[in-house]
C-alpha cells in the first residue's frame, strides 16, 4: 500500500480529479461526477493512496472551497433579482427540508424500526440539499441565461444557501433526544431566528467594512481577494462559535461589495472563478474520498427505498413551496430536479451519530454515504441536461 506525503496526496488528488473530470465532460456529464469518484478511488476507503493528514484537514478545506462559491454567488447576482424571489426562497429553504425530515421520519420508524428520536437524525441528515452541488450550478445556468426572466437561479440559489440552516439545527434537536439531552431543545429552536438574523446582518456589516476599507487602503485587486476569503473564513468561524447562519452571511457580504462596489466585484468575480477552477477539484474530490463504500452493503435496496421515499417528500414540498409563483410547469419540474442533490452536509454530519455512540450510526452513515453516490450526480446531471429542455433561455446579446 502507497500512501503519500500530504502534499503528494493532495497532488495527486487534484491531478486526477481533473482527468476524471474532464472525462465525465467528454460524456457529456458534470464534471464533478468524476471528481467524487477520485476521491473515491484514491480514499481511505478505495486504494487508500492520501495522506491521514490530509484527510485530517479535508473539512476545512472543504469549507473554504465551499465559502469561495458562495462569495462568487454573492457577488454575481443583482439584489433586485434575489429580493423579488425572497418569500419564494424562504419557503424553499423551509418546506421541502421539512417535508424530507418528516417523511423519512416516519419511513425509518415503520421500514428500518429505528427509534422516533434516532429516525429524525436519520430524516435532518438526509434533508439537506447540497448548496456545492446547486449554487455552482445555478452560477452557471445564470451567466448562459436560462430562467433568467423570472430569476428561477437566484430563487434556487438563495434557496439552498437557507436549507442547511434548517436541517443542521434540526438534526441537532433531533440528535439531543437521541442522546438524551432534551433539556436542551428548546434552546435549539429559539436559536433558529437568531441564526439567520446575525447572520445576515452580520454579513451586510461586514461587507460595508471591506468596501470602506477597500477604498481607503491602497491595495492591489489580489490583496482585495485576498483579504476578502481571509474575512469570509474568519466570518464562518465566528458563525461556527456563535451558532450564526455563516454561509448566508458570506452570501450577503457578496451582495454589499457587488452593490457598493460594481467595477470591483465584477474583477473579483473574474478571479474567483479561477480559483474556483481548483477549489471544486478540492471540494469534490474530498468528499468522495469521505464516502465509505464498504458499508453501502449494510443500507442495501433498503437504504435505496428510503432516500427515494425521502427525495418523493422534498419533491413535493418544493412543488408547494413555488405554488404560489408564475412558473409553467416544465419550469416547476426544474426546480424539483435541482433540489434532489446531496453532498456536503451529509459527509459533514454522517458520522456524527455513530461518533457519539448511536446504536443506529453505522445505518445512518451508510445512507449517508449512498444518499451522496446517488443523488450528487442524479442532481448534477438532471440540472445540466434539464436546463436547456425546461427553462427559456433569455438572449445575452
Amino acid at each position: 500500500m502507497l500512501v503519500l506525503g500530504i502534499l503528494g496526496s493532495l497532488a495527486l488528488l487534484l491531478f486526477l480529479g481533473w482527468i476524471l473530470g474532464r472525462i465525465a465532460e467528454y460524456f457529456t456529464l458534470p464534471s464533478l461526477v468524476g471528481m467524487l469518484l477520485a476521491g473515491i478511488c484514491l480514499g481511505p476507503y478505495g486504494l487508500n493512496f492520501l495522506n491521514q493528514e490530509l484527510l485530517d484537514v479535508s473539512p476545512a478545506l472543504r469549507t473554504v472551497a465551499l465559502l469561495i462559491i458562495l462569495l462568487r454567488a454573492g457577488l454575481s447576482f443583482a439584489k433586485e433579482d434575489l429580493r423579488k424571489v425572497r418569500g419564494v426562497a424562504l419557503g424553499l429553504s423551509i418546506i421541502p427540508c421539512l417535508f424530507e425530515g418528516v417523511t423519512l421520519l416516519f419511513v425509518a420508524r415503520s421500514i428500518l424500526g429505528l427509534g422516533w428520536a434516532e429516525s429524525g437524525v436519520l430524516g435532518f441528515t438526509l434533508a439537506a440539499v447540497s448548496p456545492a452541488v446547486v449554487v455552482p450550478a445555478m452560477l452557471t445556468l445564470h451567466s448562459e441565461g436560462y430562467g433568467q426572466d423570472k430569476q428561477i437561479p437566484a430563487m434556487l440559489l438563495a434557496g439552498a444557501a437557507l436549507d442547511d440552516v434548517f436541517a443542521i439545527t434540526l438534526f441537532g434537536v433531533f440528535l439531543l433526544f437521541a442522546t438524551g439531552q432534551a433539556t436542551s431543545v428548546l434552546w435549539s429552536l429559539v436559536q433558529l431566528p437568531w441564526n439567520i438574523t446575525a447572520g445576515i446582518l452580520g454579513g451586510f456589516v461586514l461587507g460595508l467594512l471591506l468596501v470602506q476599507g477597500f477604498r481607503r487602503l491602497p491595495v492591489k485587486d489580489w490583496e482585495k481577494l485576498l483579504l476578502t476569503v481571509i474575512a469570509a473564513v474568519l466570518f464562518w468561524e465566528l458563525g461556527e462559535r456563535f451558532a450564526f447562519a455563516g454561509l448566508l452571511g458570506i452570501m450577503v457580504m457578496g451582495l454589499v461589495l457587488r452593490e457598493r462596489s460594481s467595477a470591483f466585484a465584477h474583477r473579483l468575480i473574474a478571479h474567483l472563478s479561477g480559483v474556483w477552477l481548483v477549489a471544486q477539484i478540492v471540494l469534490f474530490s474530498l468528499v468522495g474520498a469521505q464516502v465509505n463504500v464498504g458499508v453501502l452493503w449494510q443500507a442495501g435496496l433498503m437504504g435505496i427505498i428510503v432516500i427515494f421515499l425521502g427525495l418523493l417528500g422534498r419533491s413535493l414540498g418544493v412543488w408547494i413551496a413555488i405554488s404560489s409563483t408564475n412558473l409553467n410547469v416544465k419550469e416547476r419540474f426544474f426546480c424539483v430536479i435541482a433540489y434532489l442533490p446531496k453532498a456536503t452536509v451529509q459527509a459533514a454530519i454522517g458520522g456524527v451519530p455513530l461518533a457519539l455512540g448511536l446504536e443506529s450510526g453505522e445505518l445512518i452513515l451508510a445512507i449517508s454515504a449512498m444518499a451522496i453516490l446517488l443523488t450528487a450526480p442524479l442532481g448534477a446531471v438532471g440540472i445540466r441536461k434539464g436546463a436547456p429542455l425546461l427553462l427559456e433561455k433569455k438572449s445575452m446579446v
